[in-house]
């Protein structure tokens, strides 16, 4: 299966399978990086990994990576390597996309294979990365401030216990790794994380590594059963020998599979009782953030190539003669001297020199690429941080037009999609934990991650409503904190609060029972009438 031109069963059917790992962006003739090309009978390439009818130049249409699924109930030395087999099928479709997807947010854009039939020494190829940009604020966005985890209850264990999880995830770096996961999410859809526990001798600050997977290289296959367990996950890499080494992780057994071979020596069993590759899908259907506006970015790089064109064809026009010959020779030398000298027509006719110029209306194309910005921001729920011309517009109204409200509505179901994924990630490092470690003795239901954004959107009208509610004797003030919309965790903010009031209350007594002890003090009321 991992040698070129050898042929394979899969799906119960003979193809051919080519290696393509070392193909670069725009190559002939597969323009991806599929790991797998699957030829049929007769060289006939099925499905869409390679479609080299299509032109490099067009938009390549995208719907999201495929879920890997498998029908078997369990996996043993008997089917792992079918199994296997039958999921690199969907694998090469996804890391062909993937490899697009990251390529495109590089800035190797359809747009670098432009060419042009008419005056094609005038091609510019203007790569205006609006892709790089989208992923760079939904990742500053959402985790420009580390993840972190809170206590559900304020009991001293938990609230230690956090603490301490805490102190191990900073040893891990947790904070980088997560900016890499959600990175490769606004990327291509979905990414990967790989936790272990320290082998022995190698024990560092914490009890287990945690690594962030490329997601060309990673799959994880889920069963066809209600509820999608998954069956097994899978890391790949290929060594000098162009041989590709997979590495298969099950519940409770790990394979290494050399080509189509089982290496026995160094599969081996495992504790974990649980997969320790863990998907981070973006969404369901597990499209990258950019995806699905590619046909808009490709038009704004191609208006703004055709601007440049326009400039340089305006600044480059050609000579127009009428009614008179110019030698080549004699041209040249014009055009050195920067001037012409146009001789008399010996017919009497008309002479005319001119420049044939045909200006592009920068205003037009202005007009119609601000449309297209515009219309990418809407559809990714970016903000328009250009803000508006009016200014009278008041502070809910500005943020209702620029967008911040549905940025911020994008971030927290992202935020869903994430912790759900962690909470599978945390029961594993959890139970790393407990055998590992002694001063960790947590729960999932402990447990709450806390997402925190320098959200400053209409800071004052949040406040007036704070505090309008706190001076209603009849609403809880934790209800207060909960609905005024002011604080990422309202509970911790009101235990603080809460806290600082009891502080200051106990301050404002201890003053005031001093000034009473005291009757030289100027602050006693009483104190001049008892001296008089």
């Amino acid at each position: 299966m991992t040698f070129a031109n050898r042929s394979v069963t899969i799906y119960e059917k003979n193809y051919s399978v080519i290696l393509a790992h070392d193909c670069e962006y725009g190559e002939s003739p597969t323009n991806s990086h599929a790991p797998f090309l699957i030829f049929g009978k007769g060289g006939t390439i099925l499905g869409n990994v390679i479609d080299t009818s299509k032109p490099v130049t067009e938009t390549r249409q995208m719907s999201g990576r495929r879920v890997i699924k498998s029908s078997v109930k369990k996996i043993t030395d008997e089917n792992v390597v079918e199994v296997l087999q039958k999921a690199l099928t969907d694998h090469a479709y996804n890391r062909s996309e993937i490899d697009y997807l990251w390529n495109y947010y590089k800035g190797k854009q359809p747009i670098l294979n432009r060419v042009k039939d008419v005056r094609p020494e005038i091609c510019n190829r203007v790569v205006e990365n609006r892709a790089n940009e989208i992923v760079s604020f939904k990742v500053g966005y959402l985790c420009g401030e580390p993840i972190q985890y809170i206590g559900r209850s304020t009991e001293e264990s938990v609230t230690a216990g956090i603490t301490a999880l805490n102190e191990l995830m900073f040893a891990e770096d947790k904070a980088t790794q997560d900016q890499e996961i959600v990175e490769w999410q606004m990327i291509c859809g979905t990414a990967y994380r790989l936790v272990l526990p320290d082998e022995p001798g190698e024990e560092d600050e914490s009890p287990f590594e945690m690594y962030t997977l490329d997601p060309r290289d990673t799959f994880v296959v889920y069963s066809n059963e209600i509820g999608n367990k998954p069956l097994m996950a899978v890391k790949y890499s290929k060594d000098e020998n162009e041989i590709v080494h997979y590495s298969v992780y099950t519940e409770n057994y790990y394979w290494l599979i050399d080509g189509d071979i089982i290496n026995r020596a160094e599969s081996k069993s495992h504790a974990l009782d649980m997969i320790p590759i863990f998907e981070y899908p973006a969404n369901n259907a597990r499209l990258g953030s950019f995806e699905i506006v590619l046909p808009l970015l490709d038009a704004i790089n191609n208006v703004e190539s055709n601007r440049m064109d326009g400039v340089e064809q305006f600044i480059q026009a050609f000579w127009k003669f009428i009614g008179c010959r110019i030698e080549k020779e004699k041209f040249q030398e014009f055009l050195e001297e920067g001037a012409i000298l146009v001789p008399p027509n010996d017919n009497g006719g008309n002479i005319d020199v001119d420049l044939v110029v045909k200006e592009l209306n920068q205003g037009q194309t202005q007009t119609l690429k601000d449309d297209l910005y515009n219309a990418v921001l809407t559809i990714c729920g970016m903000p328009n941080r250009n803000g508006g011309s009016s200014t009278s517009d008041t502070g809910a109204a500005v943020l209702l037009r620029d967008g911040w409200s549905l940025a911020e509505a994008r971030a927290k179901d992202s935020e869903h999609m994430f912790k759900k994924a962690e909470k599978k990630m945390l029961k594993l490092v959890l139970r790393i934990c407990r055998d590992l470690s002694d001063n960790i003795n947590l729960r999932l239901k402990d447990i709450e991650l806390q997402f925190t954004r320098r959200n400053y959107e209409n800071i004052q009208s949040k406040s007036q409503v704070l505090v309008s509610m706190l001076q209603q004797s009849k609403i809880h003030p934790l209800l207060a904190f909960q609905h005024s919309g002011l604080f990422v965790d309202p509970e911790r903010a009101y235990t603080l609060s809460m806290k600082y009031y009891e502080e200051q209350q106990e301050k404002l007594a201890q003053q005031q029972m001093a000034a009473q002890g005291n009757p030289n003090n100027s602050g006693n009321p009483n104190s001049s009438e008892e001296d008089e």
